[in-house]
């Protein structure tokens, strides 16, 4: 056989085996993400496995539970089989009956609503100015924001429906950066009201790596968004999100600020003239 003639004989083989590898075994088959599709966060750590989170996380007092949401990744599988996932980088947490602003204030309980009062992890999906929706997850932790991390193609159509005719394209960042694009880059339906996270087979929560890359503060706390009607409760700093991350919705400068210089410890005066320590003249 001439060397050409070996030549074209190898690199035949050589494509044959390929193909073997890249098929699914007989009779089963598997999914394919595409490479540029899926990417590693730059924010956090590789995802410790797919571990789907039950009942047990759901089931904690509502600010720790929005923090906890933090880092933990939200998974969609849409009718064809396309699994969307993104990485939650900012939550608010609503505190029930006496907080103002919470859609269940005062105890108010209403079939929009009933899903708040349902078993922890219950999915409450809900219509803001008449066409966007809202995902809240009992204890009513409210989702405000991902990091895409696969399917970011669907989403960017899912997102498109609802663009102008010759917009620009979404940046990747903008793609989940408020609580109903996330809904509307997920698909996630109104009908999804009172699904349970825990167990339903088309969305879920997973627990992901979760631990933020790098030093310094990881978690920012600051005021909720858009709900300055609702006085005092405005000014409470119950929206959490991951500090420097691109995706949160929007960034607080000022609780930015205090996360990162944190206060020191106190520190006693000294006694004024006429006093002395723990004895004033008073």
């Amino acid at each position: 056989m001439s060397t050409r003639k070996r030549k074209l004989h190898a690199a035949q083989k050589l494509g044959r085996d390929a193909e073997s590898c890249a098929a699914p075994p007989a009779g089963g088959s598997v999914e394919v993400t595409p490479a540029s599709d899926t990417q590693t966060s730059p924010y956090f750590s590789e995802r410790e496995g797919d571990v789907r989170l039950g009942e047990e996380f759901f089931d904690q007092p509502c600010v720790r539970l929005a923090k906890a949401f933090l880092g933990k990744v939200l998974s969609r599988r849409r009718a064809d089989g396309t699994v969307l996932r993104g990485r939650v980088v900012e939550t608010e947490a609503y505190l029930g009956g006496e907080d103002r602003a919470s859609h269940s204030a005062g105890g108010r309980r209403t079939h929009r609503n009933a899903a708040m009062f349902m078993k922890p992890g219950t999915v409450y999906v809900y219509q803001i100015y008449g066409v966007y929706l809202c995902m809240n997850v009992s204890s009513q932790v409210l989702l405000r924001a991902l990091e895409p991390l696969q399917g970011q193609e669907v989403m960017r159509g899912l997102r498109g429906v609802r663009r102008r005719e010759g917009s620009r394209p979404l940046k990747e960042k903008e793609l989940c950066n408020g609580p109903s694009k996330l809904c509307q880059a997920l698909d996630i339906p109104r009908n999804f009201d009172r699904r349970d996270l825990a167990t339903d087979p088309e969305v879920w929560l997973e627990r992901g790596g979760g631990r933020r890359r790098g030093g310094g503060p990881r978690v920012v706390s600051a005021p909720r968004i858009g709900i300055q009607a609702h006085g005092e409760w405005a000014a409470k700093p119950l929206r959490f999100y991951v500090r420097g991350h691109p995706c949160v919705s929007v960034r607080d400068r000022r609780a930015e600020r205090q996360a990162a210089c944190p206060p020191g410890p106190a520190v006693t005066p000294p006694p004024q003239q006429g006093e002395t320590e723990g004895n004033s003249t008073q």
